[in-house]
């Protein structure tokens, strides 16, 4: 109760108010692009709340926002591939959240920003369906380096487009399974942040109304998806994974030249 207190006590209305209308846009763009949506928030949350809470209140957020994606894509789930991936993506969660400060993540996302732009020249702009082949066991070393990587940056979700497009999945599997690999580790990172005292205060009532809206942005996601063709959902993916990577390299830059 009093844990409760303190953060009603913390928080700032006009924030909840702007995270909250935040989380409506980013997850309909996440939903039409793949994912996502926390990378297009980064730099407004960034401002909003500060570097240093970006990613646990970004990854709460996500947390909250993707059981109301998973009902909606339930049937589109390749459990397979969830197999492979969970436990890894579990353990990736806490190594970051135990690494969480002590690495360079200017460095991380221009690296980052660099493998996403380059992923419109690996499929010839829309042309090829895949750029490599994705085997299945693969998931495993991606799930933990993903879920390491994204426990500490606070946006990996246009990275793992490549990985599931090669594997085969297209549209409503992939966001689904893309979605039940990202809950599960959302659970990790959640855990993590609050063990090592990386979640606190007024900074769990930010991550619970960007949470709110992502929900409402999910189901407004998906009624616009259902009239895109899976050529037109490659393409957004891919203009999505550029603009995401430039807006990485952008923000890394700047953090390089401060």
């Amino acid at each position: 109760m009093e844990w409760f207190q303190t953060m009603i006590s913390e928080t700032d209305p006009g924030i909840l108010a702007m995270l909250f209308a935040l989380g409506i846009i980013g997850f309909v763009f996440s939903t039409l692009a793949g994912g996502g949506g926390a990378l297009i928030l980064l730099p407004l949350v960034n401002i909003l709340i500060g570097t240093q809470h970006t990613a646990p209140v970004l990854n709460l957020g996500n947390l909250i926002g993707r059981p109301s994606r998973l009902v909606l894509y339930w049937k589109h789930i390749n459990w397979r591939i969830c197999g492979y991936y969970v436990l890894p993506a579990l353990l990736g969660a806490w190594a970051g959240a135990w690494m969480f400060g002590t690495l360079k993540i200017a460095f991380l996302q221009l690296i980052i920003g660099g493998f996403l732009v380059s992923t419109l020249f690996q499929y010839k702009f829309g042309k090829r369906a895949r750029s490599f082949t994705m085997p299945i066991v693969g998931f495993a070393p991606l799930g933990f380096v993903i879920s390491f990587l994204g426990t500490l940056v606070g946006a990996m979700g246009p990275v793992l487009n490549p990985f599931y497009m090669n594997a085969g999945l297209e549209k409503e599997e992939l966001i689904g399974t893309k979605t039940a690999n990202s809950f599960f580790m959302g659970l990790g990172q959640l855990s993590g942040y609050t063990f090592f005292g990386l979640l606190e205060g007024s900074y769990w009532g930010y991550g619970i109304a960007l949470g709110v809206g992502a929900i409402f942005g999910n189901i407004i996601g998906k009624k616009i998806l259902s009239r895109i063709s899976i050529g037109g959902f490659r393409i957004l993916l891919l203009l999505f994974m550029l603009l995401s990577g430039l807006m990485l390299i952008y923000s890394a830059l700047g953090s390089l030249w401060k």
